[in-house]
């Protein structure tokens, strides 16, 4: 049997969440099955720590494909052409993109379609992109996974695919992640916030992160609370980032909020599991891995109440409007208030991470795989 695999997004020291779906579910898969081969396709030079066993084969193919018009390129010409001539059992794509007309069946993982509800987030023609060739990969796919209950039925909703071919694999919690002793934690917070206490946001600064309303119910925070607090901002800038900049510029408490940039998976560990909480609050996500890394860490989380963070945090989290400036800055005070509840929050955090680890992910997204080749 032979599986191809779009590994494009398979960056050394740059794994971001999809990245991260691919390297841990690919990992296991390729080493527990040694009877497939597998064609692992990059757009560039690849990491030899990427090609995980023997019975992978690697294959560069141009051109890079980071922008929407060479995404076309690449799938339609580059990978088309090597999916017609490999003649594969199967395509497997973890970031949703198809070679639409290869002859043969396609698996793609579309984590969520953020841009189908917020176009204006996305650069325009990335978004132009996704918005025309989205719904084509979910309809010429074989199956389809994705990583919520809430992606499955947006999926199935917006696109009109029957949610019988939409598998859901969960992610995973990465072994980095885990909690630190008093010290680290003291060490920690000198040196990203001072020796205070901080709050924490961890992901790129998109605007769907809603990163503007985290800012502005922190000011309300340190307002009301007149506490010496920072909020720590975890992640590489992104499009969008005029907006935040202006924020800060007509904050009094600007001071406060620390911009930490993209950190290495120990620096990260250290930051989330030094913070007082994690503040999570995008408008939309298709899962929320921030949130379950922040149970591995022990820390309380404020969730959004959007999309699929109910149901990922579960009972695990305080739950926000993320469009209510106020809310936020509430449940910012609330546990700055009442530190039980902190406590009960990281008790109900470490029995819902249990649902979540790598192992479960790979195999559901095995159990994928075999329901597309059957």
């Amino acid at each position: 049997m032979q599986i191809v695999v779009n590994t494009r997004l398979l960056l050394p020291n740059k794994l971001d969440g999809i990245g991260w779906f691919s390297y841990q579910t690919l990992k296991r898969i390729t080493e527990g099955n040694p009877d497939v081969h597998f064609v692992f396709l990059f757009d560039r030079n690849f990491d030899e720590e990427f090609v995980f066993s023997d019975n992978i084969t690697p294959l560069v193919i141009g051109p890079q494909a980071r922008h929407a018009f060479l995404f076309y390129a690449w799938f339609q010409f580059s990978v088309k052409n090597v999916l017609n001539r490999l003649k594969p059992d199967l395509f497997l794509s973890p970031d949703g993109m198809l070679a639409l007309g290869a002859k043969c069946k396609q698996l793609p993982v579309i984590h969520d379609i953020n841009f189908h509800h917020y176009p204006k987030d996305v650069p325009f023609w990335a978004s132009k992109f996704y918005n025309r060739y989205f719904p084509l990969y979910a309809k010429e796919a074989t199956r389809i996974a994705t990583v919520s209950e809430y992606s499955k039925n947006d999926i199935a909703t917006n696109y009109k695919i029957d949610p019988n071919k939409i598998d859901v694999v969960y992610n995973g919690i990465n072994e980095s992640f885990t909690t630190v002793d008093e010290a680290t934690k003291l060490a920690a917070r000198k040196e990203v916030a001072e020796g205070k206490q901080y709050f924490v946001f961890v992901g790129s600064l998109h605007p769907r992160k809603n990163i503007k309303r985290l800012l502005l119910a922190f000011e309300k925070f340190k307002e009301e609370s007149n506490s010496d607090f920072k909020l720590v901002l975890a992640g590489s800038a992104f499009w969008g980032m005029n907006e935040l900049k202006e924020t800060m510029d007509a904050m009094k408490h600007a001071k406060d909020v620390v911009f930490t940039g993209r950190l290495n998976d120990e620096n990260l560990n250290k930051v989330v599991a030094s913070a007082f909480a994690l503040t999570f609050i995008p408008y939309f996500e298709g899962f929320g891995i921030p949130m379950v890394e922040a149970m591995q860490c022990e820390i309380p989380i404020i969730a959004s109440n959007a999309s699929c963070m109910p149901e990922i945090a579960g009972d695990a989290a305080l739950f926000v409007n993320p469009y209510d400036v106020d809310e936020i800055k509430n449940a910012m005070l609330y546990l700055y208030n009442h530190p039980e509840e902190a406590g009960q929050l990281i008790e109900k955090g470490n029995k819902r991470k249990q649902l979540y680890s790598w192992d479960r992910s790979a195999n559901l997204l095995w159990n994928s795989i075999e329901k597309s080749l059957a």
